[in-house]
């Protein structure tokens, strides 16, 4: 039996590759950047085609490095950057444009009209999304509308349509030849495309898009024991490896953190931030500006769904401070520079660079820095951008809580279970301890993207047993308490909800 179960994870800035044995303990990895591709004011694009030579480039550097050939891993899994929009050509693998990430606006008039002739209330029904810019169907409706040929390779069965996870998938198992179109439920459920009762792709959803059905992928169980395929022999890999599980990159996490029962919740810290509750068998409609989705399915089993809060732009807003204003060299930097000030002196920093995602879905929003005196300096501007980070995360677990009591089970958050890049950084999570006015956990495995769908290929190949078996894999490496007083804490949030409004009505949307 093989020792191992491999990794990629497919996200908005970088791609990986990490190995874990069956501790869930990682052994291994290999990690590299991709351009991010900035045409114009709100577009935000990546080269699919250099994010399919990363993955392979990281595969095999990672098995390389660790002295280990194909067949000693059980299984691969697959996690992505969600609803970032590829379309391609079946017969040659060529994209017909960039894919369209997530955090692109361009498709707001699309999203605008949705909602003004009440097409918006069918999505949010039927999909458990609003909406808006974050979704694939709009960006698949444009590149249809505006790049020439595609609708018309579309319709003769040519151009294919797929998040990253299924581009990689489809390359993996060989792609020109023979290479499986597959999503996942979870990835399908971001699409504004699927109907969340039937984990179906819907014809009237299809039909607000202007989209043909022959273009989507096949959905499948975000745990697969009848496998996606195996990846192609001749690749760096050298072998063929099991191609088991396919989550995207929130709901992997929310499976790495074993967030298995009803109530459970994770929040995520990566370029964005994304807090899921776990809601069992049921599908809760949220009032409060979360968005329903699939967690995750396991095999045959009746899916799983959680109210999902998500934030455009937090670790991304570390990156803004290190590329476009050069204040700091490095993301790590950002905890010295905030820590030579004990608070951000009257500043708060909103990073609405997409507009504002969960709870308030504007997309006429966008950043601002507010409060500024004379006395400011860079030091309060990155504790700013560390409180913004943490102040968006309060937006949502307040949504959470009022969502959770009107539907009878009122949440009990006395402890937040973290991971992600930015958990690295103990600054922020002391801060956001002191933001909620609760405990925060961050687990000895932190990429716990990476880790979940791992344990998604391992639970349908049986190199994990059950999820009980995945729960004791669990271990926590460090805990934050709050500090603040309730007074504190009320007086910076009533202060972050005034700056909020400030970013409101700054675009005007047809």
């Amino acid at each position: 039996m093989a020792d191992f179960v491999g990794a990629v994870d497919q996200g908005t800035t970088s791609t990986r590759f990490i190995v874990f044995d069956h501790s869930g303990r990682e052994v291994g990895r290999h990690q590299l950047e991709h351009e991010q591709v900035l045409p114009r004011s709100g577009w935000v694009e990546h080269n699919p085609l250099e994010i399919w030579e990363r993955t392979q480039t990281v595969i095999g550097s990672a098995l390389s490095r660790l002295g280990l050939r194909a067949s000693d891993l059980d299984s691969l899994g697959i996690t992505n950057q969600r609803e970032t929009t590829v379309v391609w050509d079946r017969r040659t693998g060529r994209p017909y444009h960039n894919a369209i990430v997530w955090q692109d606006t361009r498709t707001d008039s699309i999203a605008a009209a949705l909602d003004r002739d009440g097409r918006g209330d069918v999505i949010r029904h039927k999909a458990g999304l609003p909406p808006a810019t974050y979704f694939s169907a709009g960006k698949v409706q444009w590149i249809l509308e505006h790049v020439d040929g595609v609708r018309e390779a579309a319709l003769a069965g040519h151009a294919i349509f797929g998040t990253t996870d299924t581009w990689l998938i489809w390359h993996l198992t060989g792609g020109p030849r023979g290479g499986q179109h597959i999503t996942d439920v979870t990835n399908a459920s971001r699409t504004m495309l699927m109907d969340l009762q039937t984990l179906d792709w819907d014809d009237e959803l299809l039909g607000f898009f202007d989209i043909p059905r022959e273009m989507l992928p096949t959905i499948r169980p975000s745990s697969d024991p009848s496998l996606y395929g195996h990846t192609y022999a001749h690749g760096p890999w050298q072998g063929e490896i099991p191609i088991a599980g396919d989550l995207g990159d929130q709901q992997a996490a929310t499976v790495g953190q074993v967030c298995f029962a009803p109530g459970e919740a994770k929040n995520t810290y990566g370029t964005g931030n994304f807090m899921l509750l776990n809601t069992g068998e049921e599908i809760v409609r949220s009032a409060h500006g979360l968005l329903t989705t699939v967690a995750y399915q396991l095999g045959d089993a009746k899916p799983v769904y959680a109210l999902e809060g998500a934030i455009a732009v937090t670790g991304s807003a570390v990156q803004w401070l290190r590329d476009q204003l050069g204040i700091i060299s490095g993301a790590s930097d950002i905890e010295r520079l905030a820590s030579q000030v004990e608070d951000c002196g009257g500043m708060y920093f909103v990073p609405a660079f997409s507009g504002l995602f969960a709870p308030y879905w504007r997309a006429d929003a966008r950043g601002a820095i507010v409060g500024l005196s004379r006395f400011n300096t860079n030091a309060h501007l990155a504790r700013a951008t560390l409180e913004a980070i943490c102040y968006q995360s309060k937006d949502v677990v307040d949504a959470m809580c009022s969502d959770s009591a009107e539907h009878g089970r009122p949440l009990d958050l006395s402890v937040l279970k973290v991971d992600g890049g930015v958990t690295a950084n103990d600054l922020c999570m002391q801060i956001q301890a002191d933001i909620l006015g609760v405990q925060v956990s961050r687990p000895v495995v932190a990429e716990t993207t990476a880790l979940g769908a791992a344990y998604a290929a391992g639970l349908a190949t049986g190199f994990w047993s059950s999820t009980d078996e995945l729960r004791e894999n669990w271990r926590e490496d460090r805990r934050w308490s709050p500090r603040w007083s309730d007074e504190q804490r009320a007086e910076g949030y009533a202060g972050w909800q005034k700056a909020v409004q400030r970013t409101l009505d700054w675009t005007d949307i047809d």
